[in-house]
């Protein structure tokens, strides 16, 4: 099957073979390092390494996070100690999970920062965005991309 052939599929987990669960654990497991080697998150979970290597680049969990909406927001900052923890600070309080960060050297006494992250409701982003503007030592606040 060519990588133009593909199709995916979602499926309830409950219906889905063993193996395929026992790989899906073992890919969590490495992710989270909770195990040091596929060896043994497969021994720790009872699947053989075969199965594992045949199944791993083919199954995927289906997460609620996916469905979150993706931002990024530029930001025009005062070069003052303190103003990008109070945007994180905001940004944390909105349940936003971020993704991305980077920031300028700052020139002038301003540095620019775009932040990606992703935001459960999206609903909330713009009113986000003017409490990130009413903080002390934002200058600019834009919106590049997300709905």
């Amino acid at each position: 099957m060519s990588a133009q052939d593909k199709s995916w599929v979602v499926v309830d987990a409950a219906v889905l073979p063993e193996v395929i669960l026992k790989t899906l654990t073992v890919k969590r497991m490495l992710a989270n390092r909770e195990e040091k080697s596929s060896s043994a998150a497969c021994r720790a979970v009872g699947i053989s390494r075969s199965a594992f290597y045949k199944y791993r680049d083919s199954v995927f969990v289906y997460e609620e996070q996916m469905r979150e909406q993706i931002f990024t927001v530029y930001l025009l900052l005062h070069d003052e100690s303190g103003v990008l923890s109070g945007v994180l600070h905001t940004l944390t309080d909105a349940r936003a999970n971020v993704l991305t960060l980077n920031q300028s050297i700052p020139v002038d006494g301003a540095a620019t920062v775009t932040v990606t992250f992703r935001l459960p409701d999206s609903a909330h982003v713009s009113s986000l965005c003017s409490a990130l503007s009413e903080k002390k030592g934002v200058v600019e606040v834009r919106l590049l991309s997300g709905s």
